[in-house]
């Protein structure tokens, strides 16, 4: 790093006024997100062959070229890393299936776009639902608890989404969110299903799929037959 005036450039850039302008500062602003960006996209590479828990800081930034004083300019500790990773990992898939699920004119209409949604989105972005189902069990216990909290979140973001379908919008809150939970959990599995299957059979991921499809077909059947509040009055006349 070089010193002027001074002042000390990240980059190792001298400084000059002309660098202390504010288009400068969305330069090096932008040069910083780069460099969160190739240390989270480094731990995701070396996170193929290995658990979060046996990663060291040291071969994250080897492996994304920056020296391992730079890593604290962006996060405390893998932990904190990891976690950013996790969020990563779910932002967009909720955002996605969101879409998914914009039409509420028919459950049909959205079990086949999520699904499908689902499946291009596990395939575009395989290293991180990997690293999301190898950590989701894994031995970091704050990781685990973060891919619970974001399970619940993708439920919770589902069950209100649900609301708006007819029938469904005279549904407790509780049941909302048991039946989001049952849908969340199909499609969980499905992920892991797909990453697992043989790449070089091609009938693999169409029965994972087909089978996806009538999990979540038969929730939905029981929607009807499923009366609103009666498990909660079941569970009070039992604690009575």
């Amino acid at each position: 790093m070089t010193e002027v005036n001074g002042k000390l450039c990240e980059c190792g850039h001298t400084m000059t006024a002309y660098d202390r302008t504010p288009e400068s500062h969305a330069t090096r602003r932008e040069r910083k997100l780069r460099t969160r960006q190739s240390l989270l996209d480094a731990a995701l590479k070396l996170l193929e062959e290995q658990s979060f828990s046996s990663l060291s800081l040291r071969q994250v930034t080897r492996e994304a070229g920056v020296v391992p004083t730079a890593f604290y300019r962006h996060f405390d500790d893998m932990e904190q890393l990891g976690l950013a990773l996790i969020e990563e990992s779910f932002r967009t898939l909720r955002a996605m299936i969101r879409a998914a699920r914009a039409d509420p004119r028919t459950y049909e209409h959205a079990i086949r776009n999520s699904v499908e949604i689902l499946v291009g989105h596990v395939h575009e972005h395989d290293a991180h639902f990997r690293f999301i189902a190898r950590e989701r069990f894994g031995g970091v216990a704050v990781l685990r608890r973060a891919i619970g909290a974001e399970i619940r979140l993708f439920a919770s973001d589902l069950a209100t989404d649900l609301a708006r379908f007819p029938y469904l919008d005279r549904w407790m809150a509780e049941d909302l969110r048991l039946l989001a939970g049952l849908m969340v959990n199909t499609m969980v599995s499905t992920a892991e299903a797909i990453l697992d299957a043989r790449p070089e059979d091609p009938t693999a991921e169409a029965e994972i799929v087909a089978t996806a499809e009538r999990q979540l077909r038969m929730i939905v059947l029981g929607v009807s037959q499923w009366r609103s509040g009666a498990g909660s009055l079941a569970r009070a006349q039992l604690t009575m």
